[in-house]
């Protein structure tokens, strides 16, 4: 992968010392080694750290974080490199601390519905050790991602509609702050009015703020009864508005995915499946048998007010599983469309009113798209992806392509949207916290970043910036 050099620290070479001296083979600094951990599943620039440590104890953290503080020398932390907003790129070099040795499952109670772990325990090593429990995570963002990474972005996935975001599921977190100092915050209870609520200011920063080593999850019974079906449509604008009146009507969808055709036809190809390849959403039902029965004969009778099919139903486990191993495949699948291409998804998320209308405008404008820009999306949330499969170092397609994800973030920002509704700001993002949020409330979010990295050392250039974000705001062309 092509990359570009960051600069050295100047207190590199001592801090390479004590960190060789402490932590041995868990440190490197090798070329394979420092690329792999210098770019995310994204079409950004691969950015490589000086050197990587594999730490296996908050203890282990803090100690890698107090010296690269004495020598003024970045962090970056990095989980399983499934992000998308080039948020791992070590932009102004320094150490990267992969934290996929933190892999304890410290607690689970049953009882309470609430787990602890490490930050390196993914979600899937996480329900399969709930396995028999009677409980699960339901956050699943797709790939099977660190839990630590998950927080850090504040993902979501399939199940947001009706279990919510990483937002939701944290009760309280482990984090390792710039100085080295440790603080926790949050606990068990399942409310509390105590002082500022610091758990959510870290959950979404990305690294910037402080590392996330462990966390304290909410987590549900598993429900009586799932069902799954699958439902073609004549068109995108039937399927946004079946979709509408879904949410609206209030029936309690587990999961809501759309697909237009051309992810369809990527699907069928990449997972050997042989669904119609029409816009199509994928439902899931959770609850009693009566319930599941009930949800779904309502989602179907409004799918045919809008010329929907028949819902195609997956019934046996393995079926569901397969299904949504599919969706879960989908970005993969989407990339096979070109061969050596990368994968530039948009990510916006929009009021629930407004998501018909922007899909068909943004569709509109993708008439002359130079590159495939299949749809997906969590729409029951009003999330959706229009996935450009790009070739970077074409710098006349990636132009035309940027300029039409401007076009698609300004369009949702005037519904009252957002620019990355999962995804998190990373440094793919920066140039439109200015337009989403007013320069105040950015100077605000710079002031907190101020107080708790006075240095500037946690995952630097990323979310706020340190400047970049205004100039870049001031002068993009308003299309």
């Amino acid at each position: 992968m092509a990359h570009e050099a960051a600069p050295v620290p100047e207190g590199w070479p001592a801090a390479a010392r004590q960190l060789a001296e402490r932590f041995g083979e868990r440190f490197a600094t090798g070329a394979a080694v420092r690329e792999q951990h210098g770019h995310d599943e994204s079409h950004h620039q691969c950015r490589p750290p000086s050197g990587v440590v594999f730490p296996v104890s908050t203890a282990e953290v803090a100690e890698a974080v107090n010296v690269c503080a004495r020598h003024r020398v970045p962090m970056i932390p990095f989980g399983a490199g499934t992000s998308l907003e080039g948020g791992v790129g070590a932009l102004r070099g320094g150490l990267c601390l992969d934290l996929t040795g933190l892999d304890r499952i410290l607690r689970v109670s049953v009882e309470d519905m609430d787990t602890t772990v490490e930050a390196g325990v993914t979600r899937k090593r996480l329900n399969d050790h709930l396995n028999g429990t009677g409980l699960f995570f339901p956050i699943d963002p797709g790939a099977d991602a660190t839990l630590g990474g998950m927080a850090a972005t504040r993902a979501s996935g399939t199940n947001a509609v009706r279990y919510g975001t990483m937002r939701e599921a944290a009760l309280g977190l482990t984090v390792v702050m710039s100085d080295g100092q440790v603080i926790r915050t949050g606990g068990r209870a399942r409310k509390s009015a105590a002082g500022y609520d610091l758990t959510r200011l870290f959950v979404g920063s990305e690294g910037t703020l402080g590392i996330i080593t462990e966390l304290t999850l909410r987590l549900h019974g598993l429900p009586e009864a799932v069902s799954v079906a699958v439902c073609p449509f004549s068109g995108i604008a039937e399927a946004v508005n079946a979709v509408i009146a879904i949410i609206q009507c209030g029936i309690p969808v587990a999961r809501l995915e759309l697909m237009d055709g051309l992810a369809v036809s990527a699907v069928n190809r990449y997972s050997r499946l042989t669904l119609p390849e029409t816009p199509t959403l994928f439902l899931e039902f959770h609850g009693s048998e009566a319930g599941v029965t009930e949800q779904a004969q309502a989602a179907a009778a409004i799918a045919r007010d809008f010329d929907g099919g028949d819902f195609q139903w997956a019934t046996r486990p393995e079926d569901r599983s397969r299904l949504w191993q599919a969706r879960h495949q989908v970005y993969y699948a989407i990339l096979a469309l070109r061969p050596g291409a990368k994968g530039f998804p948009t990510d916006v998320c929009v009021p629930i009113s407004a998501l018909a209308q922007c899909i068909a405008e943004t569709a509109a404008d993708l008439a002359t798209c130079p590159v495939p820009a299949p749809l997906v999306g969590h729409v029951g949330d009003g999330n959706f992806h229009f996935v450009f499969v790009v070739t970077p170092g074409n710098a006349a397609e990636m132009m035309e392509v940027q300029r039409l994800n401007r076009r698609l973030v300004r369009r949702a920002l005037a519904a009252g949207g957002t620019c990355t509704g999962e995804h998190g700001v990373g440094s793919g993002k920066l140039q439109f916290l200015a337009e989403e949020f007013g320069l105040p409330t950015l100077e605000v979010m710079r002031t907190i970043k101020q107080a708790l990295d006075p240095l500037g050392l946690m995952n630097p250039g990323k979310v706020v910036g340190s400047g970049l974000v205004r100039a870049t705001a001031a002068s993009e062309p308003k299309e």
